[in-house]
């Protein structure tokens, strides 16, 4: 289990590449909180790039693809240390609400 009971269930797509560290940052706190997650490398996977375009509107990465419906960005570059955990939680919940 988690650190984050309330979204142990979600099925998490994180897409990512190896040159990017707001990737690497997102990876290590993800690690860290004991969340599962699957790596979608934007360089190795055909059309994944393509797909988070088409999608999100966005070329910036890291993007998670939650339950395979809502995409959440896995930064927050408006802030100085580019990502804040309750708010990357806060919007994991908000793009998957519990039924």
């Amino acid at each position: 289990m988690s650190d984050y009971p309330s979204l142990d269930a979600l099925d998490l797509k994180v897409y990512t590449a190896t040159w990017c560290p707001d990737c690497t940052r997102l990876d290590r706190w993800l690690q860290a909180s004991g969340l599962k997650y699957a790596k979608v490398n934007i360089e190795m996977v055909e059309g994944a790039a393509e797909k988070l375009e088409r999608e999100t509107g966005k070329r910036a990465i890291p993007f998670i693809l939650v339950n395979d419906k809502a995409w959440v960005r896995g930064y927050h570059r408006e802030l100085p240390q580019r990502f804040d955990p309750e708010l990357f939680v806060r919007e994991l919940q908000e793009a998957a609400p519990v039924q």
